[in-house]
């Protein structure tokens, strides 16, 4: 694999964006201003290869606590070379070295973050979240996101599991509220 990670820089900004904006289409990243990628940047892990940004994450603060992995994408004729894992990777040690407790993601493919150790939670297990972005969001209480967690600790890293083959598919919405059967008891 012969590509590099590094920080994001404001000059990366043109990049991050063209990426992001790319990507809008299929509905899996919320858009984002030129001025607040730029302003933003040094948030940013991207992926180089052949001096082209090809991918990219942001290090989003949410809480004292708690930080999310945001506008993650990588360039379509990139994926499956990894650069995903090893942006969620450096992301991780990231968070972990600014003393986050925990790192979060809301996505509608989970099976990526499954592999590297998340788990999938409620919506309000990650409160922070509510407050600071999807109160505003037109999708609020329709949301067809996933909410992933993981639990950072010194030390640890991320667990990916090479036996489970990278797969392409895209998850379908969830419902919001599941409906039980209830059985009548008998007396």
């Amino acid at each position: 694999m012969n590509i590099q990670l590094r920080t994001g820089v404001a000059s990366d900004a043109t990049a991050i964006h063209a990426l992001i904006a790319a990507n809008l289409s299929v509905g899996h990243l919320l858009p984002r201003t030129f001025e607040d990628i730029e302003s933003h940047a040094g948030r940013f892990v991207v992926a180089v290869k052949d001096e082209a940004v090809i991918g990219c994450g942001e290090l989003a603060p949410l809480s004292p606590e708690v930080a999310e992995v945001r506008s993650l994408v990588v360039e379509e004729a990139s994926r499956g070379q990894r650069a995903g894992v090893a942006l969620v990777t450096a992301l991780a040690d990231r968070a972990r070295e600014l003393g986050y407790v925990t790192l979060c993601a809301f996505t509608h493919e989970p099976s990526h973050f499954i592999r590297l150790g998340f788990s999938i939670v409620p919506h309000v297990w990650v409160p922070e979240k509510i407050v600071h972005d999807c109160v505003g969001c037109s999708q609020f209480r329709n949301c067809g996101q996933y909410a992933v967690t993981l639990q950072l600790r010194a030390g640890a890293g991320l667990r990916l599991d090479l036996s489970a083959p990278p797969q392409r598919s895209v998850a379908q919405p969830r419902t919001s509220v599941e409906r039980l059967k209830l059985l009548p008891v008998s007396a």
